[in-house]
């Protein structure tokens, strides 16, 4: 059989991605790659919705618990890890299917990133100690004044790219926009994407709130509680700035009643959805699969494996 295309398949949190690339990957005898920025992370399970062990087991993963949470992982390391895992997959003469929702990493596997300076402790603390005094917002509008490319498309809620695109300029005078100027992709070969997406809004945003309930239903807040007994570990760390963690963190420092931590948790998890809708939106030759309760992954996966076959069917054997 003719190998598979490289494939991504992507979505906004909470629509099922990991049951569908399972799926998928069992169909076009592949292997995953995790595209998630927060399940790169050890010790970080419940929150970052992580495969579980006989979900794992189904199908091989990589990049899953490759760094400890007191560290960082950017997107240049992502990339590098990535391009030697998809070369070790088809080595082995199986499929890459790279699944997950943070769109900043299939952006910087398929469009390239820029040579951009190492990180600069004393700037980075000292933005980060102005970030406290002014708040995020106000960081935002201080990127905008100096690089308002970059700030349209950074939203005024992510301080960590917030941060990195202000540390850029500060360090090389260069705003991050004119260094992302010219890249080039860093994929060894095309690529087929698929992106799940809800029917509704509405739909997504029940799925988002049961899938919170459930992480605290399976002791979220303790793993939390652990996280935070790490000498090494802080609220500032990118790891503890993920979506879910941020506000728990906050919470436990006793920052919001568990009510008013519950509402953050779903406000910030509706937001990255909708950011994640609209990279992909953005993207071009994404094929769409709309998800929605009648929808089930069986049909997710038949839908992927159709689409494969029409722009296909004279390439490869599909099942």
């Amino acid at each position: 059989m003719n190998k598979y295309p490289l494939l991504f398949l992507m979505g906004p949190t909470a629509i099922g991605k990991t049951a569908c690339a399972i799926g998928l990957a069992k169909r076009v005898h592949g292997e995953i790659i995790n595209v998630d920025s927060a399940q790169v992370f050890e010790q970080m399970h419940v929150g970052t919705a992580k495969p579980s062990d006989a979900e794992l087991a189904e199908v091989p993963h990589h990049l899953v618990d490759v760094i400890d949470p007191a560290l960082s992982y950017s997107a240049a390391r992502f990339c590098d890890d990535a391009i030697e895992a998809i070369a070790d997959i088809r080595n082995r003469g199986r499929t890459p299917v790279l699944a997950g929702g943070t769109m900043l990493y299939f952006n910087a596997l398929e469009q390239g990133l820029a040579e951009l300076p190492e990180a600069d402790e004393a700037v980075r603390s000292r933005l980060l100690r102005e970030a406290r005094e002014i708040g995020w917002p106000a960081m935002h509008e201080k990127l905008s004044a100096v690089d308002p490319v970059a700030a349209k498309r950074i939203h005024p809620n992510d301080p960590q790219r917030t941060q990195r695109a202000l540390e850029v300029y500060e360090l090389t005078g260069k705003t991050l926009s004119e260094w992302q100027a010219n890249t080039r992709s860093r994929l060894p070969e095309p690529v087929f994407k698929f992106a799940l997406l809800p029917a509704e809004r509405q739909w997504l945003h029940a799925r988002i709130e049961q899938r919170f309930f459930s992480m605290l239903d399976n002791d979220f807040l303790l793993e939390v509680e652990r996280l935070r007994q790490n000498p090494h570990l802080h609220a500032e760390l990118p790891s503890m700035r993920s979506v879910g963690y941020r506000q728990a963190w906050q919470h436990l420092d006793g920052h919001s009643t568990y009510d008013e931590f519950v509402q953050q948790g779903l406000a910030a998890s509706r937001q990255l959805a909708k950011r994640q809708m609209t990279w992909i939106r953005g993207m071009k030759n994404v094929h769409t699969i709309t998800c929605d309760d009648e929808r089930n992954t069986s049909w997710q996966v038949q839908a992927a494996m159709d689409l494969l076959s029409a722009h296909y069917s004279d390439e490869i054997d599909t099942p």
